[in-house]
């Protein structure tokens, strides 16, 4: 029992879950009744069901950045992806069925990805300059799809996607959780999980190794794309509107971090599905907090800023060996 609660507490996503359990202790003290769930209608409400309705846009993308960054890439053209797919469902969904507008938001998204991995597999283009690309001329795209306008969406059916409800929780939770349970399959029950990480280890030695890494590249960018046009389903359809210049804005960072605090580290190698989950729902659970207390939004980024260096801090054992140290320097320079 010791030995496991020792490797617990030494697995990566312990810090992250620490900082979680905090974050809701806190809210539990300083705001009145932050834990208590209400039924009205046959639906659930409360601060709680809150933060996992609001989380799943990021959390979805975070889940498709997790497989980029495994192989030690980046994709900075989630928001813009994101944009791109919530005004293109927007203009759709006037002229075509509900179903129609989706499934080609969804093309729309994986071939955005494409467009990605092409870049950095076939053509060698560093992540992060072949996505910014697509980060720059997304918004200008989506701008074009919109006509520079906000988007009204005026459909009952397309809204019960962000807005509606199933079994009394939001059917975005429902979403997400798809969402985490298929991309859990292809990492524990097909070689895809096995073919990122040794892609992500050492490029050069999967190679030898009969791993095709250019093919799994360019999958792995399609699946992000496709997980930023789910989330750009969902804003649009929670929102009733698509903005070509606000949707999604700076949510790769948000993703980026959540894939970091979860465990995952930026060079590669082993991911960390589960620490994903529990980065972006820190990440969301913070937002609310700091909204909720009243802080002013000028210094909201900063707060933010700050909590997000700690709980990377806590993560770093030689952060975690030099804190330990310190005082027994002290006594030693002292005697």
């Amino acid at each position: 029992m010791r030995q496991a609660i020792t490797n617990f507490m030494q697995a990566k996503i312990f810090w992250p879950l620490v900082a979680l359990v905090l974050l809701l202790l806190i809210n539990f003290i300083i705001i009145p009744g932050f834990f208590h769930i209400t039924v009205k209608n046959g639906h659930l409400f409360g601060s709680l069901i809150d933060i996992l309705n609001r989380v799943i846009p990021l959390l979805v993308i975070a889940i498709g950045m997790t497989l980029v960054i495994a192989m030690e890439g980046i994709d900075i053209s989630v928001g813009s992806v994101l944009a791109i797919t919530a005004a293109a469902a927007a203009a759709l969904i006037d002229t075509t069925s509900v179903p129609i507008a989706i499934v080609l938001a969804l093309v729309i998204g994986l071939i955005c990805g494409l467009w990605n991995g092409i870049l950095v597999a076939y053509f060698e283009i560093q992540p992060m300059i072949a996505t910014l690309i697509l980060m720059t001329v997304g918004r200008g795209i989506a701008q074009l799809i919109t006509g520079g306008q906000i988007l009204t969406i005026n459909n009952e059916a397309y809204g019960y996607v962000g807005k509606g409800f199933l079994l009394g929780l939001p059917f975005a939770i429902y979403i997400g959780a798809a969402v985490f349970v298929i991309t859990l399959l292809l990492k524990k029950k097909t070689a895809l999980g096995l073919f990122l990480e040794s892609i992500g280890s050492n490029m050069a030695s999967s190679k030898f190794a009969g791993v095709q890494p250019k093919k799994i590249i360019l999958i792995v960018y399609m699946i992000s794309g496709i997980c930023a046009a789910i989330a750009g389903i969902l804003v649009s359809s929670n929102v009733s509107s698509a903005d070509a210049n606000n949707a999604g804005l700076w949510i790769e960072l948000d993703a980026i971090l959540a894939v970091v605090i979860g465990g995952t580290s930026m060079r590669g190698g082993r991911f960390y599905l589960g620490g994903t989950v529990i980065g972006a729902l820190f990440i969301q659970t913070l937002s609310t907090t700091i909204y909720s207390m009243g802080i002013k939004p000028e210094i909201t980024m900063v707060i933010k800023a700050i909590v997000v260096i700690s709980v990377c801090l806590m993560q770093s054992e030689e952060f975690r060996k030099l804190v330990k140290q310190t005082p027994l320097k002290k006594k030693v320079s002292e005697a």
